[in-house]
């Protein structure tokens, strides 16, 4: 999710300052994806420059409240309506961690693969004890983002059990002898077999 439209969809709601921004946003989505103050006026400063807010004079406290624009909604709808694209989301660093670990002499790929099996099935764990903690119906947006990352985390389960197995059947190039030839391959059991 950007945290442009997360912005504006709370905007949506009502007139907010950065720091009701950064609460709510928190809240909406159950704290599983922490903004930095610092995100948060970034962002509001950019949507303004493009037009899709406006910043309101400064309280007495102050906080300088922001709005959402008609082009700020139109956006917002617009986001809505759109599927997210697979080609849209941040490259996945466990999988390219897995490949690189492949190809990198020295590294024990089946251990980098048990490590984070484990650390997941902790995370699974963790988010589940999370989801029967409430259930209220105003925190239904918090136990959909907690089932979505517990779909996430079962799945990447399953990616890894399927990467143990591919690496148990994958067999690594024979190493070639200096002379560019394989070495011979001696069947144990055929030796036994003629002894």
């Amino acid at each position: 999710m950007s945290i442009r439209h997360g912005l504006l969809a709370l905007l949506e709601r009502g007139q907010m300052y950065g720091y009701q921004l950064r609460a709510s946003f928190e809240e909406s989505t159950g704290s599983t994806w922490p903004l930095n103050i610092g995100q948060v006026y970034t962002t509001l400063n950019r949507l303004e420059r493009d037009g899709l807010v406006r910043s309101l004079p400064e309280h007495e406290g102050g906080q300088r409240p922001y709005e959402i624009t008609d082009a700020g909604r139109a956006d917002l709808a617009l986001w809505f309506v759109t599927p997210i694209s697979r080609t849209d989301r941040p490259r996945d660093e466990l999988s390219i961690k897995l490949a690189l670990a492949l190809t990198t002499p020295g590294v024990d790929v089946r251990a980098v693969v048990q490590t984070q099996r484990s650390a997941t099935m902790r995370t699974l764990q963790e988010l589940t004890r999370l989801k029967y903690t409430s259930d209220r119906p105003e925190d239904l947006p918090w136990r959909l983002v907690l089932d979505a990352m517990m779909f996430q985390a079962e799945a990447e389960v399953r990616w890894l059990d399927h990467c143990e197995t591919s690496l148990v059947r994958h067999r690594p190039a024979t190493p070639t002898t200096r002379t560019g030839s394989p070495p011979e391959v001696v069947d144990r059991a055929d030796e036994e077999a003629h002894r």
